[in-house]
């Protein structure tokens, strides 16, 4: 008798799941980005609740195809579905080789940097540490959905409480300076169509990952009531989380020191609570970017197992393989991981993660379009959850979207065309194999 997957993840691990996975080094990282686009606090808080806001219609309009096809591969699944095999098996192809991996390893990478700098070590113990990051998590992956689930729910927890400390003791603190919300302004000399349009990108970063909760949807109780509230209710969350800690930041310190400063956030506590803010704040990163890897990790490894169960890949017999006693894809985990472990010695991977993000919109852009042609074609799909506002929130969600190409393409032209150059590899690879099975 074939074995499958175990249905054992839960709402609480559902939703630590997306915010962990989402929130990582992002919120600590970009704020830098944003406000050196637009030297600007209302504006800078302005792009991080659109971008929440977009990101909340995205999750909303997804979450439709998410409970109407509850199945383990998510996104790559509801492409499938609406468009046929060889649009689905892209999406899996640029998760699989590119995705998942670059984020594990980018984000192993940023925890042995800080790490090495939390407790005063050589840099030549950076990726050393960042290695044994990306293998621990792999390994208690292994154990289990349910071991991965309670990991990514317990660094959910302890991630928040410095977020919380710094969001409340910064909030009610003095102001250092003064925050005008309207009208919104750019810095001097700064254009505010490029100032608005970059900080939005950057923070689309920091939101990265709200979709992948789908890939787990196979080993969960309830997907149809518990998949829809994972995502709508982790993503709330997080943009007023983002958009609180930013206020702090900007209350607290000049504008100047903000942009283009990658500590600001450490820089920022040691104003509220001296030099032990800044461990503080180390330490928030630390457990974050640890929970973001075990997001990625978890939902990563699903991917070529849920393609290799139609044998979609070369090498299919392989991907497809269960963990005796576990039930756990360990041979695509480990593929997943060597992918990582390579990009990790290559030493830098923004351009790369940055075009991923490019790519990964264009699939979420067809993920909305797909809202509307089921919704036309096929009205008799059995949908627990529907889109609420339809067609408002799937139209504002697919807008945004299309925003993000144009914008990626005027701007980083070559970046983009090598994003969708690197996927389409995967097309002749996909007729090949099918050629090979017929």
């Amino acid at each position: 008798m074939a074995k499958e997957l175990r249905r054992e993840i839960g709402t609480f691990t559902a939703l630590a799941t997306v915010m962990g996975t989402v929130i990582g080094g992002g919120v600590f990282f970009k704020t830098a980005s944003v406000v050196a686009a637009n030297h600007s606090a209302n504006m800078t808080l302005a792009a991080w609740i659109l971008g929440g806001l977009l990101t909340i219609c995205a999750g909303l309009t997804s979450a439709e195809l998410a409970a109407a096809i509850p199945r383990t591969g998510g996104a790559m699944r509801y492409l499938e579905y609406a468009y046929g095999k060889p649009v689905g098996f892209l999406m899996g192809w640029a998760q699989m080789l590119v995705y998942y991996p670059a984020n594990i390893a980018a984000l192993s990478i940023i925890f042995g940097v800080q790490f090495v700098a939390l407790f005063h070590l050589a840099a030549a113990w950076q990726l050393p540490v960042a290695v044994l990051c990306g293998l621990s998590i792999t390994g208690l992956n292994f154990l289990g959905a349910k071991v991965g689930g309670t990991v990514q729910s317990i660094a959910l927890i302890f991630k928040l409480i410095p977020i919380i400390v710094i969001v409340i003791f910064g909030l009610f603190a003095p102001a250092q300076t003064t925050i005008q919300l309207w009208p919104i302004t750019t810095g001097d000399h700064i254009g505010w169509g490029s100032a608005f349009s970059s900080s939005l990108l950057a923070t689309m970063f920091a939101y990265d990952g709200w979709i992948n909760i789908g890939n787990i949807a196979g080993e969960m109780k309830h997907p149809e009531r518990d998949l829809p509230r994972a995502i709508v209710l982790g993503l709330a969350l997080i943009t007023v989380v983002y958009t609180l800690i930013n206020l702090v930041f900007l209350k607290t310190l000049p504008i100047d020191l903000i942009a283009g400063n990658q500590n600001a956030a450490a820089d920022a506590s040691m104003k509220l609570f001296g030099q032990f803010g800044g461990k503080l704040v180390t330490i928030g990163i630390l457990v974050s970017v640890y929970g973001a890897i075990n997001g990625y990790t978890l939902t990563g490894m699903r991917v070529p197992f849920a393609m290799a169960e139609e044998d979609s890949l070369p090498f299919s017999k392989y991907f497809r393989r269960l963990s005796p006693r576990t039930y756990v894809p360990y041979f695509a985990g480990s593929v997943q991981f060597g992918i990582a472990l390579i990009m990790m010695f290559m030493g830098n991977f923004d351009v790369l993660t940055d075009m991923l993000v490019f790519v990964m919109w264009v699939f979420n852009c067809l993920i909305f379009l797909a809202v509307f042609k089921l919704r036309h074609q096929n009205p008799e799909l059995n949908r627990p959850y529907k889109v609420p506002g339809y067609p408002v929130i799937p139209l504002i969600a697919l807008v945004g979207g299309i925003f993000i190409l144009v914008t990626t393409l005027v701007t980083e032209t070559g970046l983009a065309v090598t994003g969708l150059a690197l996927t389409a590899i995967g097309l002749p690879i996909y007729f090949w194999h099918q050629k090979r099975l017929n």
